[in-house]
């Protein structure tokens, strides 16, 4: 009986214990449980709204593109300029065939290009005109410097048709020195400005009277001095009158060099210096006729002769004249077009060639 007291108290005591350790052990096991729980909550709301935000940014991103596709569309504009070529293409394919030059020569020409292609006009020009000679008449320095000094405007023809004349009456520096002003005039009148070149003359050979014993000098220093005479004339006498090399700048030359791009000077003085520095001396004196000679029978002033001319692929103002051939060969002058040249006496093997000489004062 008293084991079972015992018993009985004893399972009083573990009733009345158990009640007391179950609130504990559950209160216990709350605090550790809730934390995780609102932890484990937390993260993974904040991992749903990365994904979330990460999928709002991937679909903005992916959406961008399609947002500003119109956009590049709007820049369509910008292609354009690939198109230009074939325009510029289709505008080359109608210009003139190979052999002809463009109005304008290409940009930016080098010394050398510019040296070569000067060198080769001349030596085309040199293939035109192989008997190209100064066209005054002239039997001595002294008829020369007389002839030259008369050609300033007028033409070479003119002053041959009239010095005849001249140097019939004053054969000699000293005989036109001594000349009365009057009667030279009225021989000088078809030149026109016959005075001003009446006082040049005798004055000229007065100079050459008086401080050269009758002789036209060989140096340039020397000839400028002669009234009248400036360096266009004085290399005009010593290239042809003493075969020292000379360019002679006068207007045909002028025209023509600036017509192939050779220089922009203006100046003659400049110009000569400019043209001398693209040639060897030694050519000087025949390149000045070639180019002149040129001048006068194809490469007119106001209508130039571009579809008869020989040089027309080396020129860089081709079509600045007649380009039409038929139409061109009506422009030709002198013996090129079948008349009669500048000069009454001209050389023999410009007559071999086909020249005619001119005809005298008051003829045909």
């Amino acid at each position: 009986m008293k084991k079972t007291a015992a018993s009985k108290k004893s399972a009083t005591a573990d009733k009345t214990s158990a009640p007391e350790k179950a609130p504990a052990a559950k209160k216990a096991a709350a605090p550790e449980k809730g934390p995780a729980s609102e932890k484990s909550a937390a993260a993974k709301k904040s991992a749903a709204a990365k994904k979330s935000a990460a999928a709002k940014k991937a679909q903005a991103v992916k959406k961008a593109p399609a947002k500003k596709a119109p956009a590049l569309k709007r820049q369509a504009p910008a292609k354009k300029p690939a198109v230009a070529p074939k325009k510029a293409t289709a505008a080359v394919k109608g210009v003139a065939p190979a052999k002809t030059v463009a109005p304008k020569p290409p940009r930016g020409e080098s010394r050398t290009a510019l040296v070569r292609r000067a060198r080769r006009i001349d030596r085309e020009l040199a293939e035109v005109y192989p008997y190209a000679h100064p066209e005054l008449d002239f039997e001595n320095p002294f008829q020369l410097v007389v002839a030259t000094v008369l050609s300033a405007q007028t033409t070479d023809l003119r002053v041959n048709q009239t010095t005849p004349a001249l140097f019939a009456k004053y054969p000699t520096p000293e005989d036109l020195a001594a000349a009365v002003p009057e009667e030279v005039e009225e021989i000088l009148r078809p030149t026109g400005f016959f005075r001003a070149k009446t006082r040049s003359v005798i004055g000229l050979s007065k100079a050459l009277a008086e401080d050269f014993g009758g002789e036209v000098p060989g140096r340039l220093e020397d000839l400028v001095k002669l009234p009248g005479v400036g360096r266009k004339t004085a290399f005009v006498v010593l290239g042809n009158a003493f075969g020292r090399p000379g360019i002679t700048v006068d207007t045909h030359f002028q025209r023509l060099v600036r017509r192939w791009r050779w220089t922009e000077e203006t100046d003659p003085d400049k110009i000569e210096a400019a043209v001398g520095a693209l040639f060897p001396k030694s050519d000087w004196t025949d390149l000045s006729h070639h180019v002149i000679w040129h001048g006068r029978r194809i490469c007119h002033a106001r209508k130039p002769a571009c579809g008869a001319c020989p040089i027309a692929p080396l020129c860089p103002a081709y079509g600045e004249g007649e380009t039409d051939p038929e139409k061109a060969k009506k422009l030709l002058k002198y013996e090129k077009g079948g008349f009669p040249g500048q000069r009454l006496k001209p050389p023999q093997a410009y007559l071999d060639a086909g020249g005619k000489p001119a005809l005298p004062l008051g003829a045909g």
